[in-house]
Formats: C-alpha cells, sequence, structure tokens
C-alpha cells in the first residue's frame, strides 16, 4: 500500500517539511561558526571588518534558517541602502526602526551606533540572541517573539509613527514576512523594508509580465509598493554558505490612501482570491482559471461574465490623464479572458477583481478598513 505522506522534496540545498514549509538544511551537522573579528559601520563608511560572532555560543540553528552575514563591506553596502530606502520620502532620519532577525547582531551594531537604541528595537525568537544582544547593548529593547506572529499595527500605534524594517530575512519564510509587511500597510503601519531575501523571491517581486517569474508576488508588491532590487549578494558573505544567491530589495508601502486610490473600491480581499486562483493555474487562460470562482459568484449567468469589456471607474480615468504609470495599465484589454495570467498587469488583477465582485463605480471609502489580515496565513499575527 502507498503511503499517503509525501516525501521530503530537496531543492538546492532546501528541504520541504511534511507542512509543505521550505527550510535550509546544513551540509554539515556538525558546522560550527568561527571565530571572527570585531567591528562596527556607519553608512558613510568605505568599509569594515568582519562582524563579531561569540566563539562556541552561536551554531546557526537549521530549525530557524539562520545564515548570519559575516562580511563587513556587505554590512557597510546594507547599511547605505537602509538610510537611502528609510530616508528617501523623509527629510529627517528614521524615528522608528524594527530589526527583524538580528541573530549575532552583525546589522544591530551599525544600526545602534548610528541612529541610538532610542530609535532601534530588534524582535528575535532565538533566545541566545535576544541574551547577547541585551548583553552588548542593555538599553536595547529586543522582543523575544516570533515575527510571523508580530502585530505590526499595534507597534506602530504605540510608537506613534509608521515603523522602518530591517533585516536578514530566513530564507524558507520570506514570503511570509513580505506578505505580513503588506497586510501591515493597509493601516499605514509600516513605511518601508530592507531586507535580505533569496535572489529568486526578489526577481519575482520586480518581474515584468509575460515572464516566468511574473506571480502573485509580482502581482501584490508592484501595487502596494515601489519596489528595488538593491544588489545581489553571494553566498560566501554569510555562514553557513547556502547554495543560491541572495538579494537586497527596498520597499516603500504607499500606505492606506494612494493604494485606496490604485483599488478605487475593490476589497483587497477579493484581489487576493482573483490572484490566487489564477496563479493556481498559470498555464490556463484566465477564463479557464478563474471558471470555478465565476461559477460560485455567478452560478448559471457565469458565461456572460467572459464577454464583458468594462470601463474604468472615473478617478482611475483621472489618474491616466494626470500620467500616472500604473491608472496606465490598468484598462483590461478586450480579450482578456483568453489571456493567462503573466499577461494581465497588477492593475488589470484588480479591475479584474472588480469585475467580479465590484465596485463598478470604483467609490472610495476611507472609513472601510482594507483589512488586518488578507495576505498572510490565517494561523499567523493578530486576527483583528
Amino acid at each position: 500500500r502507498r503511503s499517503s505522506k509525501l516525501p521530503r522534496i530537496k531543492r538546492q540545498g532546501w528541504v520541504q517539511r511534511d507542512d509543505g514549509e521550505w527550510e535550509w538544511e546544513e551540509d554539515d551537522p556538525n558546522y560550527e561558526a568561527p571565530v571572527i573579528v570585531s567591528s562596527t559601520i556607519t553608512p558613510t563608511n568605505e568599509s569594515s571588518a568582519t562582524p563579531t560572532l561569540p566563539s562556541g555560543r552561536f551554531r546557526p540553528k537549521q530549525s530557524l534558517g539562520q545564515n548570519f552575514l559575516r562580511d563587513g563591506n556587505t554590512v557597510t553596502k546594507i547599511l547605505k541602502a537602509f538610510h537611502k530606502d528609510a530616508t528617501l520620502t523623509r527629510q529627517v532620519d528614521p524615528q522608528v526602526i524594527v530589526e527583524l532577525g538580528p541573530g549575532a547582531g552583525a546589522l544591530t551594531d551599525p544600526l545602534v551606533k548610528t541612529y541610538g537604541t532610542n530609535v532601534l528595537q530588534c524582535i528575535e525568537v532565538d533566545p541566545r540572541s535576544v541574551e547577547l544582544l541585551q548583553e552588548k547593548h542593555p538599553s536595547l529593547i529586543v522582543r523575544y517573539e516570533d515575527v510571523l506572529q508580530v502585530d505590526y499595527p499595534k507597534m506602530a500605534e504605540q510608537q506613534g509613527q509608521p515603523l522602518i524594517i530591517v533585516g536578514n530575512l530566513p530564507y524558507y519564510i520570506t514570503s511570509q514576512i513580505l506578505f505580513a509587511l503588506a497586510d501591515a500597510s493597509h493601516s499605514g503601519a509600516v513605511d518601508s523594508a530592507t531586507v535580505t531575501m533569496q535572489w529568486e523571491v526578489a526577481q519575482r517581486m520586480v518581474a515584468p509580465t509575460r515572464c516566468k517569474d511574473y506571480g502573485i508576488l509580482s502581482v501584490v508588491f508592484q501595487l502596494y509598493a515601489n519596489v528595488n532590487l538593491h544588489f545581489k549578494i553571494p553566498p560566501t558573505v554569510f555562514y553557513p554558505q547556502p547554495k543560491v544567491d541572495s538579494a537586497l530589495v527596498g520597499l516603500h508601502f504607499l500606505g492606506p490612501t494612494r493604494l485606496r486610490e490604485r483599488l478605487a473600491g475593490v476589497n483587497p480581499a477579493h484581489l487576493r482570491r482573483v490572484v490566487t486562483a489564477a496563479f493556481q493555474q498559470r498555464r490556463k487562460t484566465v477564463r479557464n482559471s478563474l471558471k470555478k470562482l465565476a461559477q460560485e459568484l455567478y452560478g448559471e449567468n457565469m458565461s456572460n461574465i467572459w464577454t464583458m469589456q468594462p470601463t474604468l471607474p472615473a478617478n482611475i480615468q483621472e489618474a491616466v490623464k494626470r500620467g500616472d504609470e500604473f491608472a496606465a495599465t490598468q484598462e483590461l484589454p478586450q480579450d482578456w479572458a483568453s489571456k493567462r495570467p503573466e499577461e494581465l498587469t497588477p492593475g488589470q488583477f484588480v479591475e479584474l477583481a472588480r469585475l467580479l465582485f465590484g465596485p463598478a463605480n470604483g467609490g472610495i471609502d476611507p472609513s472601510v478598513p482594507l483589512g488586518n489580515k488578507v495576505w498572510r496565513k490565517l494561523k499567523h499575527g493578530k486576527d483583528v
């Protein structure tokens, strides 16, 4: 009798767990991090020595997806890019910086030196890291918490302003962290994020239409934010060394006002249903991939949907006249039903959601919440 339990699939150094999540598998189970020299940097330094890792205290944990930064020059580049991201839309230095997964402090130490412990706080699930950072920086707030469960809107409310995010993210939960930040942007809780991730994930976020990398991440983050792929990061700057390249990505979230203008009344939860259904069967036409959803919504009248040619709401048309580049790509083509999902722009997915769920007039009601939990998993974060 064949077992119903799925095999553990390996892919480029990753292993898929029974619950479907991917985690990094170390090549050497006896690996111990090397003893290296301490240094601190600021965003203006030209170079830096290797960050510190206390001898015998920090063997990277596979279960936490830990790959620590060990190259000072890379840390310097990350800090410079972060400072640029954090000050791009404001004239003053950031006031509330949140580092996700600081680990042994490769980024934390220069962040403390540059901005101070009154500006920076960290979120870390590894108690070893919490203890180390509290010893090195006694006045630094280090929250012992799972990054997937963080309530970003509550944090921003407590701080009285949007959060500036920075971090070297674990590969296997990168997308879930990003989706949590997207949800947080519904309330304006997150202003920007400068984070490392797997190179392939970064490519998906900035991918244009009509290519294999274009998918859900592309649609969501090109709709929600201005995305900048800063640079590629080689495996050699981490320990243990992953078998894939990484990237530093900067995101500047639009915030609720501008996002509402792009959505023009479309509920993000409805958009998620459309985008998810479409890319679950990305090789099929939009008509076929959304057939089940359309039947659920319209029953026997479903066939009328595929021939409809909706006009853009008045506010989107006005945005097109003003030269808005996003709005200019928002109108659905006449043959939209015969297109494949990868051929539709993020804006056209918004209009597709409007076609199926409404509202046709594109009315914007700021009093209607965009949703606290739309893109992140139901088991992550607060429900209200």
